[in-house]
């Protein structure tokens, strides 16, 4: 049977419940031994165990190692500055003004 992870456990569980299935009762799991009470919900066919975000670590069929590579194989990484077009064109002409005057120091400082 399955266990569930979603960001919105109430919602997943109301869903069900208005599908027939018996959500949050005091009828003890056959399959899923471990689901808390609150989690289970009862169908004709099985039992479904649903977890909210804060409680993942509580599943049994699913380990903190394969959700964290299912994180860093499906969550890109935040765009950095030199992503934008726009802020690529000001980092170039910051590096410009700044070479532009460390030559001027230079020749100034040649002369003297």
């Amino acid at each position: 049977m399955p266990e569930q992870l979603t960001k919105h456990p109430e919602v997943t569980l109301q869903v069900l419940r208005s599908a027939g299935a018996r959500c949050g009762d005091t009828q003890a799991p056959e399959i899923l031994t471990r689901c808390p009470a609150q989690s289970l919900c009862k169908l004709p066919g099985g039992e479904i165990c649903v977890y909210g975000l804060a409680d993942a670590h509580r599943m049994t069929q699913i380990t903190r190692a394969d959700l964290q590579s299912l994180v860093g194989a499906t969550v890109p990484a935040p765009p950095s500055a030199a992503d934008d077009p726009a802020n690529l064109l000001l980092l170039t002409l910051a590096a410009a003004v700044v070479g532009a005057a460390a030559g001027a120091w230079l020749m100034r400082r040649h002369r003297s």
